[in-house]
């Protein structure tokens, strides 16, 4: 049986609280991630900045090789069952981060929490699978807000409970906020088994079939390729920003702006998500993801030539007004061309390259920046940008020599 429309909106709605109490907690920690490795040690600066970069990424490591996993055990067994392992082996980790007293249990216990890490695109994969084609980019973007939302406040609420409790209780009741998910999902989302879409279509696929499935649908591949690029795009001017804010606009209340310049992305994300998804809905997913590529290439562009904090803030904004649009209108694309028993299995790819992105991006923009100055990484992140929506182009233009509305599905 399909699930209705009324069924679709009430389990986005669901998962929009699950997203925002997992994405809000989980980068509650990330302020004072650095500091909680002071507190175990009298280390030199280097030490735990270097530390610091090893269990912020390690996470993605374990998150990259097991998402595929998650994804064909989802489309095998269900969703949400799932989410709510996801949910609660995120928690488990968190609460014994709390507990932890050494930089190496800290760093194993952040490896582990990525095996656990897929929980919103698992969200995704879902909610894409449970509403009916014609409304996914609508219902993907209002998604996709729910997790922007707790990542903004995550950090501001962070810092200040860490400030008044300590960093180990916070840790603690991060754990239980996470908990607080699971039983969100499992109470709250209702998953029918959704029917074939066609004739020929299978109820299940190997993994031979699902790989060979990306292998022979060129744009599909060309459009999960995009995704690491994004992410390295995104990610390159991390580690960096918070330096670039300093040589604009100097020492004074750097963390105060620094933080601006970083939620003034989100606030766009936030704002346009929803929208470019029912604009992709009517409009076309391929011809949407092209316009925001180049989009986003063109804003990042001017950033490397902005002489005050301000100019970096309004650029940063526009960023996320085109960076809001891909997440969304990526994952309904992925839901018009594979089939619905293989979706998670995708989508779990799609997940594996964007944190290979997020572990190559900041790498490779440090380096960057640490060779040529800040300016080059705009320059390198633009083209980076402009090639993706570039080739994405001439992949459907090989595919399709004329645009119309069903070659952009």
């Amino acid at each position: 049986m399909q699930t209705s429309k009324a069924e679709a909106r009430k389990n986005v709605w669901v998962m929009w609280f699950a997203n925002f109490f997992i994405a809000g907690s989980i980068t509650m920690v990330l302020p004072f991630l650095s500091l909680y490795i002071e507190t175990f040690g009298n280390f030199s600066d280097a030490y735990v900045q270097t530390w610091s970069g090893w269990v912020f990424g390690v996470t993605f490591v374990t998150a990259f090789i097991c998402s595929p996993i998650w994804g064909k055990i989802g489309d095998r067994y269900g969703r949400k069952k799932i989410l709510v392992m996801s949910a609660l082996g995120l928690a488990l980790s968190v609460y014994f981060m709390g507990h932890a007293t050494s930089v190496w249990q800290l760093f194993f216990l952040r490896l582990f929490m990525g095996v656990f890490t897929g929980f919103i695109p698992m969200s995704q994969a879902l909610i894409s699978t449970q509403t009916p084609k014609e409304m996914a980019g609508r219902v993907l973007g209002t998604l996709q807000t729910g997790s922007i939302t707790g990542s903004l406040l995550g950090p501001l609420l962070g810092g200040w409970i860490a400030d008044s409790i300590g960093y180990a209780a916070t840790f603690q009741y991060v754990s239980f906020a996470v908990a607080l998910s699971a039983i969100i999902v499992f109470l709250g989302v209702h998953e029918q088994q959704v029917q074939k879409e066609s004739e020929g279509e299978k109820s299940s696929y190997n993994t031979k079939e699902v790989l060979s499935h990306i292998v022979h649908h060129p744009l599909l591949l060309m459009v999960m390729v995009v995704s690491l690029f994004v992410q390295i795009a995104h990610f390159s001017i991390q580690p960096i920003l918070s330096l670039f804010v300093g040589e604009l606009h100097g020492p004074e209340n750097l963390a105060l702006f620094s933080g601006i310049a970083f939620s003034a992305a989100g606030l766009g994300n936030l704002m346009m998500a929803r929208r470019w998804g029912e604009i992709a809905d009517r409009v076309g997913y391929i011809k949407i993801l092209i316009f925001l590529l180049i989009m986003a290439g063109v804003v990042y562009l001017p950033a490397a030539f902005v002489t005050n904090i301000w100019e970096l803030v309004l650029l940063r904004f526009l960023l996320g007004v085109s960076i809001g649009g891909i997440i969304p209108v990526r994952t309904a694309y992925i839901r018009q061309e594979a089939p619905l028993a293989m979706q998670g299995e995708v989508l779990g790819y799609n997940t594996s390259l964007r944190f290979l992105g997020n572990i190559i991006g900041p790498a490779m923009g440090g380096m960057v920046a640490g060779a040529y100055g800040f300016s080059m990484v705009f320059f390198v992140t633009s083209g980076l940008l402009l090639l993706s929506g570039g080739m994405l182009f001439l992949v459907l233009r090989r595919r399709k020599p004329v645009f119309n509305h069903a070659s952009s599905h």
